[in-house]
């Protein structure tokens, strides 16, 4: 199974937007949504059934047990994060803890225990011929990277041996849940904005994936609104040695198309139309 990440540097380059249509167009039987900050894939794939849920454990947090503490103050005095407040009695603010243990540690009654914290929600959405991989990250919570390898294990074990493709639409940006994205998949289409800022971080996305020692394909959205930083992109490209795949038009409809929850590839638009070929160049490089 071959597995294709679509990526941006930068939010709001319509990655998702194309990620969708991908998945239309290669009719995927499983796919994942790996932005699990605020992931919205759900929203225009089509799925009228209630998703399976599991917890996702991350950082273990810091719990006192009232009955066994005498309030003398060691857990305040050493939180460096100052996540232990006294009202009446010690409490531990979970939004502040980090998980250390040094309260723990300092504790001589042994009132403090470290225990697993709820950090995010798993989805899967699945029937007999597909399969959706998605999760939700706690407000306040880190490893999101690591929510994002779980996201990928548990589409890769919805997939039956005649699967030939995976599209996983990423996170936007270069941190960690774009990182535990990148992890083992065959090749990368960066999604670019013709703007300052969009080819700035495009150049960081490109070097990130680069690391990686995988394909990496670029496309432009809404090329027309500048020209000259279109020219930009194709040049740097090309000056990688990067495979260009195509230019995507600006196109009023698709804010209505994706508010009515269809892809742009569902409807006869501008933008679908050369989503289309960006498609096919990209699966012939993947393939």
């Amino acid at each position: 199974m071959k597995q294709l990440l679509i990526l941006s540097g930068k939010g709001g380059t319509g990655k998702t937007t194309i990620a969708s249509a991908f998945i239309r167009l290669s009719q995927a039987k499983v796919y994942a949504d790996c932005d699990v900050d605020a992931p919205n894939l759900h929203l225009i794939s089509g799925w009228d059934i209630e998703p399976v849920r599991s917890d996702y454990y991350g950082l273990q947090k810091a719990e006192i047990d009232i009955s066994q503490c005498i309030q003398c103050g060691q857990c305040h005095e050493n939180c460096r994060f100052d996540a232990i407040t006294l009202d009446e009695v010690y409490k531990i603010n979970p939004y502040a803890c980090e998980g250390c243990s040094v309260c723990e540690f300092v504790c001589p009654t042994k009132a403090i225990k470290m225990v697993p914290e709820v950090a995010g929600e798993l989805m899967l959405y699945s029937d007999k011929e597909k399969a959706f991989s998605t999760a939700q990250l706690k407000m306040g919570s880190g490893n999101s990277g690591l929510l994002v390898t779980e996201v990928k294990k548990q589409m890769k074990s919805e997939a039956n041996a005649d699967v030939k493709v995976a599209i996983i639409d990423g996170s936007p940006g270069i941190g960690c849940p774009v990182i535990a994205s990148l992890s083992g998949v065959d090749m990368v289409l960066i999604v670019a904005e013709p703007t300052v800022s969009g080819i700035s971080d495009m150049q960081r996305i490109i070097k990130t994936a680069a690391g990686f020692n995988t394909k990496i394909a670029v496309c432009i959205n809404k090329y027309d609104i500048n020209i000259d930083n279109s020219n930009k992109i194709e040049e740097i490209c090309e000056n990688q040695k990067l495979d260009f795949v195509g230019k995507i038009p600006f196109d009023s409809e698709v804010v209505k198309i994706i508010n009515s929850g269809q892809t742009i590839v569902d409807v006869d638009c501008i933008s679908g139309r050369e989503v289309k070929k960006v498609y096919e160049k990209t699966m012939d490089l993947l393939f």
